[in-house]
């Protein structure tokens, strides 16, 4: 094992469950020492042809869009180091535990959110306009080819590779904080590489609602 983990992180910013699980990572390496890349991994690119019948409104499907281009347009113009600090600014603007279904998340104003977002992280307002581009398809269907096409994954976000090695979650119902997070991170690491390692898995409660707090 390398004296400092790779972990490389797809998320999907509509997702609730990435943003918990990338809250965590992010707390984790507050208090443990590895290397983390952000990347972006769409559901809309990687479902399109199976979407649920709630997604089937352009309106709502142009409102699951628009974040995901405008991050796609601000990783190719700036490279992949902005996507963690504006998936953070937009994020923060989309999730919270005013949200009791994924649905929730469109009552936002989202070009509010973008536009809000691009300013935090000092990137040009030109790049909103993104949100209703085709332009970005092929950049994000290359990123989900990058975190999927690997031996042992398991298709949807959140996703994780440690040194290399694919893994679907950790799902987490609420953001760990402090040292909490860095034992649950020395325990996903212990798992994460070891080469026998395979499976850990328990059933979703019915009730499982997340806590953004």
């Amino acid at each position: 094992m390398p004296a400092k983990s790779r972990v490389d992180f797809w998320f999907d910013p509509f997702c609730p469950w990435s943003w918990i699980t990338s809250r965590w990572i992010l707390e984790a390496r507050q208090v443990r020492d590895f290397d983390l890349e952000f990347h972006l991994l769409a559901l809309a690119v990687l479902n399109e042809d199976d979407l649920p019948p709630q997604f089937s409104d352009p309106r709502i499907m142009a409102k699951v869009w628009a974040p995901t281009r405008v991050l796609a347009a601000a990783e190719q113009a700036k490279g992949r180091a902005i996507l963690e600090p504006l998936y953070t600014a937009i994020g923060s603007r989309m999730h919270s535990n005013d949200n009791k279904e994924i649905l929730d998340v469109l009552r936002r104003d989202f070009d509010k959110v973008i536009a809000e977002a691009l300013e935090e992280v000092g990137l040009p307002a030109e790049l909103a306009d993104a949100a209703t581009s085709d332009e970005y398809y092929g950049a994000m269907s290359r990123s989900i080819d990058e975190g999927l096409n690997v031996a042992g994954s398991i298709a949807g976000v959140p996703t994780i590779h440690i040194n290399g090695r694919p893994f679907f979650g950790p799902v987490l119902g609420s953001i760990p904080r402090g040292e909490q997070a860095g034992r649950l991170w020395d325990a996903v690491e212990t798992l994460g590489t070891n080469p026998d390692f395979w499976e850990l898995k328990s059933e979703q409660p019915e009730d499982l609602r997340p806590n953004m707090t």
